[in-house]
Order: C-alpha cells, then sequence, then structure tokens
C-alpha cells in the first residue's frame, strides 16, 4: 500500500510532493530503526500500525526483520498528515483497508477525506476565533503598558 495510489488514467498523491528519499527505488530497504529515525515514530508505534492494519504488508529480510521501503515511508508520512488532522484511527485503518480494495473504493474514500476535510476546516475557523481573542488580550495589555499613569 502506498500514498500514490495509481490507476490506469492517473496517479494520486499526498497534497505535497514528496520529498527525495535517502534511497533509489530498488535500493530502497529500511531497517525500523532507519524509519524511527526519518519519521520521528518509535518503533512500538510502527509494529502496532503493523498490527492493526495501518501499515500492512511490510517486507521482511530472512531473518524476519522488517525492511521498509520508500512507499512506506510515503504512506507514513500521508498517516502523520492525517493524524494531524484529528482522524480517528479506526477511520485511518478503513481508508487503508479501502485502498487495498482497490480502485472501486474511490468514491467512499473520497467521501471519507472530505468528511475529515470539513472537520479540519471547522477546527480551523474555531483556532481563528480563539487567535482574534488572544490577540484581542495581547494588544489590551500592550496598549495598558503604554498609558500614561493616572494620578
Amino acid at each position: 500500500m502506498t500514498v500514490m495510489e495509481s490507476t490506469s488514467a492517473r496517479t494520486d498523491t499526498c497534497a505535497s510532493a514528496p520529498k527525495a528519499h535517502p534511497r533509489p527505488e530498488g535500493q530502497d530497504r529500511y531497517t525500523i530503526s532507519e524509519v524511527v529515525a526519518f519519521s520521528g515514530l518509535t518503533a512500538h508505534t510502527l509494529r502496532w500500525y503493523e498490527r492493526i492494519g495501518l501499515m500492512p504488508h511490510v517486507d521482511r529480510s530472512h531473518t524476519g526483520q522488517r525492511r521498509f521501503s520508500n512507499r512506506d515511508l510515503d504512506w507514513l508520512a500521508f498517516v502523520g498528515k492525517l493524524r494531524l488532522t484529528g482522524m480517528p484511527v479506526a477511520d485511518m485503518v478503513r481508508y487503508a483497508e479501502l485502498v487495498r480494495e482497490g480502485d472501486h473504493t474511490f468514491t467512499e474514500r473520497q467521501e471519507l477525506l472530505e468528511s475529515t476535510r470539513r472537520d479540519v476546516q471547522a477546527r480551523i475557523a474555531e483556532l481563528r476565533g480563539t487567535l482574534a481573542v488572544l490577540d484581542f488580550k495581547i494588544d489590551f495589555y500592550a496598549g495598558a503598558r503604554t498609558a500614561p499613569e493616572r494620578v
């Protein structure tokens, strides 16, 4: 599974272009400790993602060690964005399942992302209101400091 879900007509990628990976495609095998360093996630979190189906099909070496690919790193970056939206883990897992099911799930994936987008927009509006209150208070205190002393 990957952020880049391809169809015959187009490629669906994360909103921002993925940054260059340390290793080229085909030579892109990373240990769990390398992925921890790249992603900022803990090894425990990576194993949990795999266990719950959010990070399925991680390759293994002949000794059983996880070997992550550039596509896995892209997927983890996308999951990180979903986490920042406040999307519940169950919805992230559902999205991952839909990706694995194939192109016929595009509509359901789109609806899930649109719902999350509406939630993010509502939170942004709420934060803008909070920011306005903070700005008002900051301006109040700045004005109080510069006001002439009262006798």
